[in-house]
């Protein structure tokens, strides 16, 4: 099955340029995720760890639209 794709990739021309792509786009997406980790305030790590065991309801529960159509 894998020399089926390649064999076909192979006589694509300007195929080589995809991979390339491919890791900067993953290399540039985890490095920008990096940089929004080390730029957080604590104080926001801290409020969004204790979210879910927070026991305090939230004022605005219930749907915005509750008239039927």
């Amino acid at each position: 099955m894998l020399k089926f794709i390649k064999g076909h990739a192979s006589s694509i021309d300007g195929i080589e340029i995809y991979p390339i792509i491919s890791l900067t786009i993953f290399f540039l997406f985890f490095l920008g995720l990096l940089v929004y980790v080390y730029r957080i305030h604590r104080s926001h790590i801290s409020t969004m760890g204790q979210l879910p065991l927070d026991d305090r309801t939230v004022e605005n529960d219930h749907p915005v639209n509750t008239q039927p159509l």
